[in-house]
């Protein structure tokens, strides 16, 4: 009994002594969930989409799997790299209107 209340002590004390360290600063809590949440959403994305396509090849629907794989694409590049894209179609623009 006497060596569980002492590492239920311990662990009280390290969590209490590097919990600041983990939580960032207090005036971005918003900001720290938002990435959190970000980072999350991209791996779950990615885990659905491996495993439709998974399921397509399964079927042996290739049509089917084409035409995901590039929707998935298309829509994955617009919410998981916004700013990269936005570079892409200003880059395509400028060279559609040479430079205007």
């Amino acid at each position: 009994m006497r060596k569980l209340l002492y590492g239920m002590g311990t662990a009280v004390w390290v969590w209490v002594l590097t919990a600041p360290a983990y939580a960032g600063d207090g005036e971005r809590v918003g900001e720290n969930i938002s990435h959190m949440l970000g980072t999350w959403a991209k791996s779950l994305y990615i885990g659905v989409a491996a495993i439709v396509a998974i399921l397509f090849l399964m079927t042996r629907k290739f049509t089917d799997l084409a035409v995901f794989m590039g929707a998935a694409v298309l829509v994955g590049g617009f919410v998981l790299a916004p700013h990269e894209i936005a570079n892409t179609v200003q880059s395509i623009w400028q060279t559609v209107t040479n430079g205007t």
